[in-house]
């Protein structure tokens, strides 16, 4: 193995996770020059084309895409190595990067960014919201926020809130016009503001229960949006029922601008946990935000 066998191996990841020399650059604060130069060295280096590149796009080339896969697990074992040696300093520093859905991540962080910016001032917080399912090692992210159900059971997890809480809101003026659902099944003749995940294009039903046991309902309507906010604006708009975690309602629900309706079919889920890769619970930043959420958010 010569010296210079690992030169070129960031930055050969970086685009082929984000699929872009520009922002691979970000990602490393480095120029876009320094990371094409780097990516083509490694090419010569090793006699293969690794990206297909046009104008428009970049793309991994079949050999690409067979180094990606087996690099990415071995970069990744082998910085989890440093970071654990580094562990033992104890003082937190870096980028932490963080995964979470939108409209529930937004509300969960707003208490907690400020707070860890003046406890963590050498760490940078860099925050992803996306309410769909996210590789934290092929994204290289350091730790991700979701409900329960949707965490891979290989991870490590803590809990930050007890289970949620959830219902199906309307206006009063959509109730007054289209009357209220008295069971889950009279929803296919309403008009339901469904959420689209914007990553596996799934529509999700909306779930119930009913006598100990849950039970789906496929709901109808012909607005399909993949943002929870925007569903609870043209919720209050009259423009239809929405399925929303009661987090996201609270003052919509106190001022009477949306309605519960089937509350008592309503189950509620796991609530959010943050999780990650058992070795990166070692790094002292990610160790701080831990502690930090568990303190305020219990």
């Amino acid at each position: 193995m010569s010296d210079n066998t690992f030169d070129g191996v960031h930055a050969f990841l970086a685009v082929a996770e984000l699929s872009s020399f520009s922002a691979a650059a970000a990602r490393l604060g480095i120029t876009p020059t320094a990371v094409s130069k780097a990516v083509k060295l490694m090419e010569q280096r090793h006699a293969t084309i690794l990206f297909q590149r046009t104008t428009r796009q970049v793309a991994l080339t079949e050999a690409g895409q067979a180094l990606y896969a087996q690099l990415r697990v071995a970069v990744g074992q082998i910085d989890d190595a440093f970071l654990a040696l580094h562990a033992a300093a104890g003082r937190p520093t870096g980028t932490l990067r963080l995964t979470m859905p939108r409209a529930l991540g937004a509300l969960l962080i707003a208490p907690l960014a400020q707070r860890y910016a003046e406890r963590c001032p050498e760490v940078t917080l860099d925050i992803s919201l996306d309410d769909g399912a996210v590789d934290l090692i092929g994204n290289r992210f350091d730790a991700g926020i979701r409900l329960g159900e949707a965490v891979a059971p290989e991870m490590a997890a803590v809990r930050l809130t007890p289970p949620l809480t959830w219902s199906v809101l309307a206006s009063p003026a959509y109730l007054a016009r289209m009357g209220r659902p008295a069971v889950p099944e009279e929803l296919t003749a309403h008009q339901s503001l469904r959420y689209r995940f914007l990553s596996s294009g799934a529509l999700p039903p909306w779930r119930f229960a009913r006598d100990g046991q849950d039970f789906d309902v496929v709901t109808g309507g012909n607005i399909i949006v993949n943002d929870t906010t925007l569903i609870k604006t043209f919720a209050l708009a009259g423009m239809g029922l929405a399925y929303l975690p009661d987090m996201e309602t609270v003052a919509e629900r106190a001022s009477g601008a949306l309605e519960r309706v089937l509350a008592s079919f309503v189950p509620p889920t796991s609530g959010l946990f943050i999780y990650f890769p058992v070795r990166t619970q070692l790094q002292p930043k990610l160790r701080a935000f831990i502690d930090l959420a568990l303190q305020e958010l219990r």
